[in-house]
């Protein structure tokens, strides 16, 4: 029941504004969304590349409702590339991007998010990157992957973001295992009905592994998106027996959650990206990362509490 009642709070402007002034949310979203602006994440930028570590940037944004603002969003991510080009970090950062940014969901929503994103893809090409194509819940999912192969037809390092805990996720990842994809496995957090996603945790966990598995025996790049030890430990052993190199693959966690494991992965040699988000509408995305799978709300809580 948390989940309606998060949601309606994200679209409440009195509770945007109730929960922007209480003096207990700006350390909370700063742990996690490191700055509004362009000039205020580049020094998070250049911080952790000068860790060792990798990043994967996200300009947030939320309720598109209009072709301007899907514009807007492509041209955010277009004013971040032209600076991680200046400070030579491209190929250390790559972007994420969700298509709903892009426009997916309006009239048209395909071709508009398809001609929104193939200029961003472009740009990052041009220094040295690529981007990642976020996964939404599963409705939005066979125009994602429609586009995602028609933009690896000239930039083939484009990537793609599976869930775990879908039923067609398994044979997604071998599909795109078999043509050298670039694909980010995530045990998924939007709430998905029971006939399309399963619901227990054993069960989503079971899955994972089948999916990476498929993912480290394949031909492309995996990109293990977990926080969970048990899972990093298993996509080691995975990778081993798969005989990959440590640049064969890479972990990826979120920005201010298990710090310390960062540096750890990256201290044994492993590629290591920080999924970092950053925007003015930080408020919503947060709040809908709630909604999406309310029980993240004791995730994030523990995390305040455990500082790594």
């Amino acid at each position: 029941m948390l989940g309606p009642v998060i949601l309606a709070a994200s679209r409440s402007d009195k509770m945007r504004k109730l929960v922007s002034a209480a003096p207990v949310t700006k350390p909370v979203v700063n742990r996690f969304i490191p700055g509004e602006t362009v000039d205020q994440v580049v020094p998070i930028v250049e911080e952790t590349v000068g860790k060792g570590l990798e990043l994967t940037l996200d300009v947030v944004g939320e309720d598109i409702t209009t072709p301007e603002q899907a514009a807007h969003a492509r041209d955010a991510y277009l004013e971040l590339i032209g600076r991680l080009g200046d400070l030579g970090h491209g190929t250390k950062a790559e972007m994420s991007v969700k298509l709903s940014m892009f426009g997916q969901a309006l009239e048209g929503g395909h071709e508009l998010a398809l001609a929104n994103v193939r200029p961003v893809v472009e740009a990052a090409a041009a220094i040295g990157t690529t981007v990642t194509l976020d996964a939404e819940d599963h409705t939005t999912l066979d125009s994602m992957f429609a586009i995602h192969e028609e933009l690896r037809k000239d930039f083939p390092q484009t990537g793609c973001v599976i869930q775990a805990y879908l039923f067609r996720t398994e044979a997604d990842a071998k599909r795109l295992a078999a043509n050298g994809s670039r694909v980010r496995i995530v045990k998924g957090a939007y709430k998905e009905p029971a006939e399309v996603a399963h619901q227990d945790k054993s069960e989503i966990d079971k899955a994972y592994v089948r999916i990476l598995k498929i993912l480290m025996e394949g031909e492309g790049y995996p990109m293990i998106g977990s926080h969970d030890p048990r899972l990093i430990a298993i996509g080691q052993e995975l990778a081993r027996r798969a005989g990959r190199k440590l640049d064969e693959y890479e972990f990826q966690m979120l920005y201010g959650i298990r710090s310390e494991e960062h540096l750890r992965l990256a201290a044994e040699g492993h590629r290591m990206r920080v999924y970092t988000a950053y925007g003015t509408d930080w408020y919503g995305y947060f709040m809908r990362r709630l909604a999406e799978k309310p029980a993240n709300l004791l995730f994030f809580v523990r995390s305040m509490i455990t500082k790594n």
